[in-house]
């Protein structure tokens, strides 16, 4: 029951992370798409921009031979009158050519070097035609017969219009070219810029879509959850039912039970004070020691023998105060093998002389006996006891 709840959270939390994770796919989509489409869009300007330019730039290239022309035929109508006011109109085409020259020549300035180098043979061409003009107009009003024959022979034996008419063609072919390039670009632009949108439209529907299966599915899962849930406390509430009544048989049981330990406990505990009056009642010296032969517990038979108190012995080496002993002369020996190796080896040591130095310094003959301790056919220490030999009557 404890899992569930935790599994239920851990889910919960996977599909919140899913659908944060789609939103957040959705608002990159959508900028995605505004940056694209802002871009195109200034794209489409710019391109838009330079379509007007193309446009305006054409229309002037088309103006510019039929304004020389209307020129040079009130150039022409002045050479036939001499009257002032055909002289004044022909200025004022020429002063018109000039403008169209001036407007074409800025709306090149901001093309490529090649236009501008293109434009500017035009523009030389322009210039000479009106230099020509105006010497023709200027031996007119002059009167001079001579010099107006050898212009007008001159400006029929030149080329310069056909060459005009020529590069003015070849300059309005390449802005031709140049235009339907860029009105592709701007076509292109237009589809990126749709398509871009539509797709990301359709990406963000699907993506919306996949969100709201996840929550839909989520709804679900928490609707079976809930179901489980009312389930599992039903079938709960009667396990508890049922766990309390065991319990209360369980509860009856173990008051009986740690009564009987309680009278156990209390019966241990006295035979265990039984045992501790029995070994300070005993005269020989007892000492209770450790499997490495430190001290755990002395009689007052040994306080007495030793001279020492228990806290001066208690986890202390036994070889402190007792050293065993071998011949008649009882010489002491260099380890303390015999009780080692009795606790070692799990057996009695019976009636073995000794040698107990006590703590004023003085030593005395006792009769040592080891019996081992064991804890489940283990040995886990030893009880030492020590006869004191009364000395031989002379």
């Amino acid at each position: 029951m404890s899992t569930e709840p935790t599994q239920s959270f851990l889910g919960n939390d996977r599909t919140l992370r899913r659908v944060l994770l789609f939103f957040a796919l959705i608002l990159a989509v959508l900028v995605f798409v505004v940056v694209v489409s802002l871009r195109n869009l200034n794209r489409s300007i710019a391109t838009s921009d330079w379509v007007n330019h193309t446009h305006a730039l054409l229309t002037e290239l088309d103006a510019l031979q039929p304004t020389l022309e209307a020129a040079e035929g009130a150039l022409s109508k002045y050479l036939l009158t001499s009257d002032a006011r055909d002289h004044a109109a022909y200025q004022e085409k020429f002063a018109e050519l000039g403008e169209r020259v001036d407007v074409t020549t800025a709306l090149v300035a901001a093309g490529a070097p090649q236009e501008k180098e293109a434009f500017a043979l035009i523009t030389e061409l322009l210039a000479g035609r009106a230099e020509l003009a105006g010497r023709i107009a200027t031996a007119r009003k002059a009167d001079d017969p001579a010099v107006l024959q050898q212009l007008l022979a001159a400006d029929a034996a030149s080329n310069d219009h056909r060459e005009l008419a020529r590069h003015l063609e070849k300059f309005r072919n390449s802005q031709t070219d140049l235009l339907s390039a860029r009105d592709r670009a701007s076509f292109l632009q237009a589809q990126t810029t749709r398509w871009t949108v539509l797709g990301g439209l359709g990406l963000d529907f699907l993506l919306l879509c996949g969100a709201a299966w996840l929550i839909r599915d989520d709804l679900a899962a928490r609707r079976v959850a809930s179901r489980l849930l009312q389930q599992s406390n039903a079938e709960l509430e009667d396990k508890v039912r049922l766990r309390t009544a065991e319990l209360t048989a369980a509860n009856a049981q173990l008051t009986a039970q740690n009564l009987e330990e309680r009278w156990a406990k209390q019966a241990v505990e006295h035979q265990n004070r039984y045992n501790l009056l029995i070994i300070d009642s005993i005269s020989d010296a007892v000492f209770v020691v450790t499997k490495l032969m430190n001290v755990s517990r002395l009689n007052p038979a040994a306080v007495h023998l030793t001279g020492y108190e228990p806290v001066d012995l208690i986890d202390k080496p036994l070889s402190r105060t007792l050293q065993p002993a071998t011949g008649a002369a009882g010489a002491a020996q260099p380890a303390f093998d015999p009780l080692t190796r009795t606790l070692a080896e799990g057996h009695e040591l019976r009636d073995r002389p000794a040698i107990v130095t006590t703590k004023g310094g003085q030593t005395v003959t006792v009769r040592l006996n080891v019996y081992p301790l064991r804890d489940r056919d283990k040995v886990v220490g030893g009880v030492v006891v020590l006869q004191v030999i009364p000395p031989a009557i002379p």
